[in-house]
């Protein structure tokens, strides 16, 4: 009875928590450019918000300093549930150029769940409305569902070939170790 409520009151446009774990600024760029008239993401309903209490989609940019990290899992904590996560840019999924350095931790996917990779160095705005898009339809699915880890297919990721969509199982069978 009241999740359906809850479901039905919290159906609005998602709302965005901007998060910057250590970047260049190139990445913040482009999502505030996705913001302003050109792209004009608040026609389909994406707002920026100053607070991660008011959020529904984090986006994170930037590779993850070690200073940073505990404020960003701080931070995506205090986001409430249902709650989608965002890389933006090569940086928070790989690390990119920082990869190696003293001071970064490391891809974002070792401590928490990402929803969304929008890839690029730095991403197109394009390309950041098509992953805001997508993670808006995680989301969707994930009040509609309650699974917190629901996800959809990845129009951009890569077709697997017949011998990497095996089982793992299946594939030491066939080299005779099992």
């Amino acid at each position: 009875m009241f999740k359906k409520t809850i479901i039905e009151s919290t159906g609005k446009s998602p709302w965005l928590f901007h998060i910057n774990a250590g970047s260049c600024n190139g990445c913040d760029i482009e999502i505030v450019s996705v913001l302003t008239p050109r792209y004009d993401a608040e026609r389909v309903g994406f707002k920026l918000v100053g607070s991660p209490r008011h959020a529904d989609i984090a986006v994170v940019s930037g590779p993850v300093t070690k200073q940073s990290l505990p404020r960003v899992l701080r931070t995506l904590e205090q986001i409430p549930e249902p709650r989608c996560i965002v890389t933006c840019g090569s940086c928070p999924q790989s690390g990119n150029v920082f990869r190696d350095s003293y001071s970064v931790c490391g891809p974002l996917s070792k401590y928490v769940h990402v929803d969304v990779d929008i890839a690029g160095c730095t991403p197109k705005p394009e390309a950041i409305m098509d992953g805001l898009l997508l993670a808006a339809q995680i989301l969707a699915e994930k009040k509609k569902t309650g699974n917190q880890e629901a996800t959809l297919p990845n129009p951009y990721a890569p077709e697997k070939t017949a011998e990497e969509a095996k089982p793992a199982e299946e594939k030491t069978e066939e080299k005779g170790e099992a």
